[in-house]
């Protein structure tokens, strides 16, 4: 919240600061490839000097910063988690036996659409994308690239299942805060975003039963060769199917993520020294902390399987922390709301005004680059017009959603879009052509949007 003596900051100088910051970042980032914290920091320092030149005080600079840190804490300590639960899994030959059971019931020919339809499945269930693109993702992954498939495109196919999982499902995080900002009921919020979601779904399920027929020509040898090795080298059991369904089951009674985390941690560390007792606590202690470490001597599998630990996540950390810094001191000062507020306050169309909003989520994703603050913002900046509009709630919720919530996954310093291309081993600019429902997503909100197809309005009977 900006403090009330504190200068106004006028919507030129507004755009100007934020297309400042985007040439900033883009060029360090696409043109450069340089990793996305030391940009934002620069940027932080640069935005620190202009608001002292606009004389700003230190407290709002220091509150500014510690506002938006706050709002990133959970996750902070979620993805931590995330770290130890990929280590303990591949450890426990869980992600390996998903990939050996995977290249048994998955033909290569239909590899991304299953892969599409399993991550849907399975982010509804749970109502996380992080967890689905940590998890049956990193198995998915070493079944593609063993198959000799594109990674961007088996990327594009796990992050857009899991994304529609996240976005639909009532234990999401972003779905409960995308209805929490408008003040719109959950399940109507969830019931009015299908009118472009399963649109967006249909259309992401068409492109990669196109794509998937150029699984037909792939070798079965190197399908072969992997399975033996996994099978030497792990305990490949059906037991690896009890940590997923365990997080069915804490989605089903609503057990927070963090608490879920932590059962399926300690569900993988018992079937580790069930497996292997001669398994020391130190060399636990050392997965967890610095990763697990594959020694097969198969290039390709250790490459795919070396991977996890509380150390892999620091760099996320790192990034959300920065970006989060970064849009606190954005709305301390007011800068975007000086240019969201004058849009929202003009636009008089339903179709226009869904665009704008859009367009919102959008532009806060690439010039904050996280994914709650591209809903809060134009969550706050539009709710007033909204209402004036006469429009439904649902109907802000929802293309709140579709700019926001699905974008940040698109961003290269967007840590949705930083998690996933460490996680994956694929940069966000290869997989971003084939994250097929990030993209479809906002275009049918804003079709929506014009042609008044799903559009909600105060007092409808269908909300």
């Amino acid at each position: 919240m900006q403090e009330k003596n504190a200068p106004k900051v006028e919507i030129i100088e507004g755009i100007v600061i934020l297309l400042a910051m985007l040439l900033i970042m883009g060029f360090s980032v696409i043109k450069l490839a340089i990793a996305p914290e030391i940009p934002i920091l620069l940027v932080i320092f640069l935005l620190i000097c202009w608001a002292k030149v606009r004389r700003f005080s230190w407290d709002a600079v220091s509150e500014g910063i510690i506002d938006g840190i706050k709002t990133g804490i959970i996750p902070i300590f979620i993805f931590i988690l995330i770290g130890i639960l990929i280590s303990t899994w591949i450890a426990a030959g869980v992600i390996p036996s998903l990939m050996v059971f995977g290249f048994h019931l998955i033909s290569a020919e239909w590899f991304l659409p299953s892969v599409f339809l399993v991550c849907t499945i399975v982010g509804t269930a749970i109502g996380s994308a992080f967890t689905v693109v940590s998890t049956v993702g990193i198995a998915f992954m070493g079944m593609g690239i063993t198959m000799g498939m594109n990674p961007a495109m088996v990327a594009g196919a796990i992050i857009s299942g899991a994304i529609f999982g996240d976005k639909t499902s009532p234990l999401s995080d972003s779905t409960n805060l995308a209805s929490a900002v408008v003040d719109a009921d959950l399940f109507a919020h969830i019931r009015n975003l299908m009118w472009s979601t399963i649109p967006a779904w249909v259309t992401t399920m068409v492109v990669f039963l196109i794509f998937g027929q150029s699984g037909k020509a792939l070798s079965a040898k190197a399908i072969d060769q992997t399975v033996n090795v996994l099978n030497q080298h792990f305990s490949i059991s059906g037991w690896a199917f009890l940590p997923i369904a365990l997080m069915f089951i804490c989605a089903w009674k609503k057990i927070p993520a963090i608490f879920t985390l932590f059962i399926n941690i300690a569900v993988a560390t018992g079937m580790l020294f069930i497996y292997a007792p001669h398994t020391k606590i130190t060399d636990l202690v050392n997965i967890m902390t610095n990763g697990f470490i594959s020694h097969t001597g198969n290039k390709a599998v250790d490459a795919l399987l070396s991977r996890g630990g509380i150390t892999s996540m620091m760099a996320t950390v790192s990034l959300i922390v920065c970006a989060l810094a970064l849009g606190g001191l954005l709305m301390r000062f007011g800068i975007i709301d000086s240019v969201i507020g004058p849009l929202s306050k003009k636009l008089k169309s339903t179709g226009s005004l869904i665009l704008a909003v859009v367009l919102s989520g959008i532009g806060v994703n690439i010039f904050v680059g996280e994914q709650y603050l591209s809903v809060i913002l134009p969550g706050n900046a539009f709710k007033s017009t909204f209402e004036k509009q006469k429009l439904a709630a649902v109907s802000l919720s929802r293309a709140l959603e579709d700019g926001g919530t699905v974008i940040n996954y698109l961003i290269p310093w967007g840590v949705a879009g930083v998690f996933a291309a460490n996680t994956l081993k694929v940069s966000t600019l290869d997989y971003l052509p084939f994250a097929i429902f990030s993209l479809a997503s906002p275009i049918f909100s804003i079709l929506s949007g014009y042609t008044g197809i799903g559009i909600k309005h105060q007092g409808d009977k269908s909300q």
